[in-house]
């Protein structure tokens, strides 16, 4: 009853029985979209019949979200006996978590999980693992997955690729090198477009088709992905430790406008006491650094990279222009500098603002005090920041995205340069991994980080519409979101 909608590499998945398969896969193909109906169709069935649950596990609350209501799309259009999606409140651990849920008059369900492996305890039947190469830990995942077989369960891998030192570009490898007993599917953009996938979007929208939109439209895929299209579209795994921003990005938008003033600390310098060097350092901000903030107007976003010795604290000031444009104009450099010295900086430069939007702190190690005092100062101004590989991998992105745009820039400075040149792709997600500079002058990526903490400031309040604060501020509610939340493990 559904030949009908599916193209031939659709069909294929759904007539694969294989106990394990696999799919190697272009993005927006309809992966996906096909195993929720491959889903719906076990659901349905009688246990006599073999019918099944499925357990379904993504990286993204919003994939589960959307798998849940494809399954419910399916189940109507096929006419099975379905509940609409509900949300479940489950306990896990010491809180409660949201998944997914469509129930079936066969008594089976489909369940959207976190893709974390306790989410399969003590279950039996179907595990589906949608972009497996973007999971926290594929390895595990696969472990608790491949305990449902036991009981006549089966395993479903779907994936785009994510590096070619991602585990699940390592699991296809074994397969092709008959390591493992699996079923393989590959399917490319172009692929599925000669099984008539534009021809399908064309026919639901009631467009007529032709070759000439066709390439059009193929073109423009193309031109949305850039440097990720042979990844994301064609099912070619990137190298890992390949550069992230290109030498010519970054050249292309250095702004000799943006300041950059640095301070360095000797070690005797710590144990001076209190009065000198708060005496010295509020020296310093006043003849450096005031006459900079005050004449920045427009919101200010502020994005700190900390450290204490060896590498440097690094932090970057930017502004909302008028167009949207968000433009460093100064960076702050610290190096070997007392904790207290740390917070009187950002205590001076923060209030020294005229209109403050918001900061981002690394909140990691050492970095987390500083970044708590903020918090607890400006309650509602402050994002204190666990970096994680997935935080990388949501905001890198963006980042590179508003450079190539010519939507934002960093300083014409060939220290902060270099931090950028040091971040390139582990796993497919970019992140730091090189050190640059000589042994008194040490650098770990400092700037890279730094603005892409400030990036992220203001990508959070224009996300939520959040007003800046200015000269005359006022209470709000503070946007500091301690609660752990399973789908950011």
């Amino acid at each position: 009853m559904t030949d009908d909608i599916l193209l031939p590499y659709q069909k294929a998945w759904i007539e694969d029985t294989a106990p394990v398969k696999v799919w190697e896969k272009s993005r927006r193909i309809g992966a996906s979209y096909v195993e929720a109906l491959a889903s719906v169709l076990e659901a349905a069935k009688s246990k006599e019949a073999g019918g099944q649950s499925t357990y379904y596990l993504s990286y993204s609350k919003e994939m589960t979200q959307q798998f849940a209501r494809d399954a419910a799309f399916w189940a109507r259009h096929i006419n099975a006996v379905a509940s609409e999606v509900e949300e479940v409140a489950v306990k896990d651990e010491d809180k409660d978590i949201t998944v997914y849920r469509v129930r079936f008059a066969s008594g089976f369900e489909i369940w959207c999980l976190p893709s974390v492996a306790r989410s399969l305890r003590s279950k039996q039947g179907r595990v589906v693992i949608d972009e497996a190469a973007f999971v926290e830990d594929l390895g595990e995942l696969q472990k608790a997955a491949m305990a449902l077989q036991m009981w006549g369960g089966c395993v479903r891998i779907l994936s785009t690729h994510n590096g070619d030192d991602n585990p699940f570009n390592e699991l296809v490898k074994e397969i092709r090198e008959r390591k493992k007993n699996y079923s393989l599917h590959r399917t490319t953009f172009d692929e599925a477009l000669e099984q008539g996938l534009y021809k399908r979007i064309c026919l639901t929208k009631g467009e007529e088709w032709t070759p000439e939109k066709q390439e059009q439209w193929r073109e423009g895929i193309i031109s949305d992905y850039g440097d990720g299209a042979d990844e994301e579209l064609f099912c070619i795994p990137v190298r890992a430790g390949t550069r992230y921003f290109p030498s010519a990005l970054l050249e292309a938008v250095s702004d000799p406008g943006a300041a950059v003033i640095r301070k360095s600390c000797e070690d005797s310098f710590t144990f001076e006491k209190e009065e000198k060097r708060e005496k010295e350092f509020d020296k310093w901000l006043k003849r450096e650094v005031r006459d900079i903030l005050i004449t920045h107007t427009n919101p200010v976003y502020i994005g700190e990279d900390f450290a204490r010795s060896g590498d440097l604290t690094c932090i970057f000031f930017d502004e909302e222009m008028p167009d949207g444009r968000l433009v460093t104009f100064l960076v702050i450099e610290l190096r070997n500098v007392p904790f207290a010295q740390q917070w009187q900086v950002i205590k001076y430069v923060m209030n020294a603002l005229l209109n403050l939007g918001s900061a981002a702190f690394d909140s990691r190690g050492n970095g987390q005090m500083i970044a708590e005092y903020a918090a607890q100062e400006w309650p509602g101004y402050v994002y204190q920041v666990m970096i994680t590989t997935r935080w990388y991998s949501e905001n890198f992105p963006g980042l590179k995205g508003s450079m190539e745009d010519g939507t934002t820039n960093i300083p014409d400075d060939p220290f902060i340069r270099d931090d950028f040149r040091v971040v390139g792709l582990k796993a497919g997600v970019p992140c730091v991994l090189e050190r640059s500079g000589g042994s008194r002058e040490r650098r770990h990526g400092d700037g890279a980080i730094g603005k892409l903490m400030a990036f992220y400031a203001h990508k959070e309040d224009d996300a939520k519409g959040y007003q800046p604060m200015t000269y005359e501020a006022v209470e709000t509610e503070n946007r500091y979101r301690g609660k752990k939340d399973i789908w950011d493990d």
